[in-house]
């Protein structure tokens, strides 16, 4: 009997030790995070718009001034998951990815939001933490650059004209390509046919090679491509100043509003320890306004909105209240 209990004592004070040991450095990784690269999960293939921006705007994560870390002070690395429009990442991303600070994930709105609202997906703005915004890119509709349509119009009456023939490309479903796409086809009461592509990479692809008539894809991929596309229109509320003679499709009497305009930043799952967001919502912020940083995505065509965390949150919800009264209304 005293041997038994002196095994179970020995065994409780092991236990409580470990567990001791266990808090101390849970509490020394928060004190000294980041000590080692940060990885950023993105949910599509590389040399898409999210990608590209992705790369430029971690650049100054590592930059050091007299010796002290400007941001973040690691280098970050992105790592690609792309499949079924972004959901094949963001789902790894919600139920796998590290709760430690060291994996975050570039977030699509209102891509992620809207795919949680029609499909039965791991992640929802419940179970994700945003730690900054990079930037808002715009839908335009684009056509060949051999295509016999010079302005939307003229697409949409072929449409109304040929019910169905007009087949129109984007990112994936129930992303803003397709959210950009419902509203159209409602708008104007023209039967157009929805082609997903495998990313803004695959959609822009289809239809330079004549595979589709059209295709919504991001302002800044199409800005860069412009000398093999047409721009027909912006699917927001004002022109943009990277293609200030593209009208908006409002402008034009189709009543497609911003909807779909891509606000693109970075996120943890929910359940990454308060004082890793805490300093990453500081920091993340910082090192997407960093001077050269700016300049390169103005160099690219990318078009830059920073918000906090705060202002993330609040958009978040809001995108989640008019996604989900927008979706009920929309049919394919």
């Amino acid at each position: 009997m005293k041997t038994t209990f002196r095994h179970s004592l020995k065994l409780a004070v092991g236990i409580a030790s470990s567990a001791i040991l266990f808090g101390a450095a849970t509490l020394a990784t928060a004190d000294t995070y980041p000590d080692r690269p940060i990885g950023v999960m993105v949910a599509y293939n590389p040399g898409g718009a999210t990608d590209f921006q992705a790369r430029i705007a971690t650049l100054a994560s590592a930059k050091m001034k007299d010796d002290a870390p400007i941001s973040i002070g690691q280098p970050i690395y992105v790592t690609n998951k792309p499949g079924a429009g972004g959901r094949k990442g963001w789902n790894w991303f919600a139920e796998k990815a590290p709760k430690d600070g060291y994996m975050m994930a570039a977030y699509n709105v209102p891509h992620f939001i809207a795919q949680s609202i029609v499909f039965d997906t791991k992640y929802s703005i419940e179970n994700l933490e945003p730690v900054g915004n990079w930037g808002a890119d715009p839908a335009v509709l684009i056509v060949g650059k051999d295509s016999e349509f010079n302005t939307a119009n003229e697409l949409v009456d072929y449409a109304k004209a040929n019910p169905g023939k007009v087949t129109v490309s984007g990112a994936g479903k129930f992303v803003g390509h397709h959210i950009a796409h419902l509203q159209l086809a409602k708008a104007t009461g023209a039967a157009l046919t929805y082609v997903p592509g495998k990313g803004g990479v695959g959609a822009m692809k289809l239809v330079k090679g004549g595979q589709v008539i059209a295709g919504f894809n991001n302002l800044s991929d199409a800005a860069r491509s412009a000398a093999d596309i047409k721009i027909l229109a912006v699917a927001d509320l004002e022109r943009h100043e990277f293609l200030p003679d593209v009208p908006t499709l409002q402008e034009l009497g189709i009543e497609v509003d911003n909807s779909s305009v891509n606000f693109r930043g970075l996120m943890v799952p929910k359940g990454t320890d308060q004082a890793v967001i805490d300093f990453l919502a500081e920091n993340v912020p910082t090192m997407f306004s960093d001077k050269k940083t700016l300049g390169k995505m103005k160099q690219t065509n990318s078009p830059v909105r920073l918000m906090t965390r705060d202002e993330v949150l609040a958009m978040w919800k809001e995108r989640q209240s008019s996604l989900t009264e927008l979706l009920s209304e929309l049919k394919e």
